[in-house]
């Protein structure tokens, strides 16, 4: 299913959470971990394909948030930055 962009965006460093309103619900709350966990980039699709279990350093953050239009770029501190988190899969994570 499709969704819409959320109705608002809400990035805590200090608290290391991304906080979204979705039309129609309560705010959702996702970790910084979790989100990097989840990166949908080809690279790391690939190896959770592969079975490797990607190990997240529990201090990771999100520094940059990048529209995208259909979804946004995520820029973590540890360097990674290559997914683009479409809003339909950012919905989904939040369930």
């Amino acid at each position: 299913m499709h969704h819409a962009a959320p109705l608002r965006l809400n990035n805590s460093q200090k608290d290391k959470q991304l906080v979204m309103q979705w039309p129609a619900e309560e705010p959702r709350v996702y970790s910084h971990e979790r989100l990097r966990g989840a990166c949908p980039c080809a690279k790391c699709r690939a190896e959770n394909i592969q079975g490797y279990v990607a190990l997240v350093n529990a201090d990771v953050e999100i520094i940059a948030i990048n529209p995208m239009g259909y979804g946004v770029q995520f820029v973590f501190n540890d360097g990674h930055d290559r997914g683009i988190y479409p809003w339909s899969y950012l919905h989904n994570l939040g369930t």
